[in-house]
């Protein structure tokens, strides 16, 4: 395992991914903000079952947060960090700095449209157009074939296929499932600044999902409105929990439903206490697989 933070680090990282090119090695590509925990193990060991080599990114982004968000105060353990990649199976851990991914007199950004204009990007203006660009530069100096993304942030990796596609960038998106708590709660390193009252709370967002997922499912129920209402009276009794926003949509466009006729993604943001979590979850329908196709 190597730690790479200095600039000619980057250098001599693009000298190893070309010796392991010129091996005929396949290179997987987990891209994380570190505080790495079950989810990002999760992508991984995956990449590391489908891959001959992995590297692991880890990089707190600073142009993907708004200027009233917590990128000071992001979780950060790099230590812990290289010990958990390296027990999921990553060959290589690239951990660049500030300075490095954008230096002075950096002025170059990758903008996506369409995709980006609603849910995560009304509410956080500008915040894909710094994942777009992060994502850009670490492909550009990794070069992997594959590169392994959670759904929890689902319209990120609708943002992320729209970019591969639309630049023909040479790399294969592929999208993991959710990994959860025991109790439900989608693991993320936000996680972290919840008490413990406000974790029950935000037990709520997983409830919520389960609830909309049987109404559809065994009840029937498929006028969005109607799922929305029973959803936001999950959290009509929690006061430390704010709805920022419930949307059912397409889950390929991302746009939003009237009537459920066939798949459907489910997604929400809600501030628990001031901690904002996102969570997701898909209902697919016979069309689903045809569409993906």
């Amino acid at each position: 395992m190597k730690i790479l933070q200095q600039l000619n680090d980057i250098k001599a990282t693009r000298a190893l991914i070309k010796e392991w090119h010129q091996a005929g090695y396949s290179i997987g590509f987990v891209p994380t903000m570190g505080y790495l925990h079950e989810g990002h193990q999760s992508l991984i060991t995956r990449a590391a079952a489908e891959n001959d080599k992995v590297i692991v990114s880890v990089f707190v982004n600073p142009l993907q947060f708004g200027p009233e968000e917590d990128y000071g105060s992001y979780p950060r353990d790099l230590k812990g960090d290289q010990q958990r990649a390296a027990q999921a199976g990553a060959d290589l851990l690239f951990a660049p700095t500030v300075a490095q991914m954008y230096p002075e007199g950096f002025e170059t950004f990758v903008t996506a449209y369409g995709v980006t204009d609603k849910l995560e990007g009304a509410t956080r203006p500008g915040h894909f157009r710094g994942v777009t660009t992060v994502v850009a530069k670490l492909f550009n100096i990794l070069q992997p074939q594959r590169a392994y993304f959670g759904q929890k942030d689902a319209q990120q990796v609708a943002v992320i296929r729209q970019m591969v596609r639309d630049l023909n960038m040479p790399v294969t998106i592929i999208p993991c499932p959710i990994i959860r708590e025991a109790d439900g709660l989608a693991k993320s390193s936000r996680n972290t600044y919840l008490t413990a009252a406000e974790y029950q709370a935000a037990l709520s967002l997983s409830q919520s999902l389960k609830l909309a997922e049987t109404l559809i499912q065994t009840d029937n129920i498929v006028a969005v409105e109607q799922l929305k209402k029973a959803m936001t009276a999950c959290f009509s009794s929690i006061p430390l929990a704010r709805i920022d926003y419930i949307k059912i949509v397409d889950p390929i466009s991302l746009e939003e439903l009237a009537v459920i006729t066939d798949s459907c993604l489910i997604l929400l943001a809600v501030y628990i206490g001031k901690t904002r979590l996102i969570d997701n979850l898909l209902i697919e329908g016979r069309g689903y697989t045809k569409k993906e196709e």
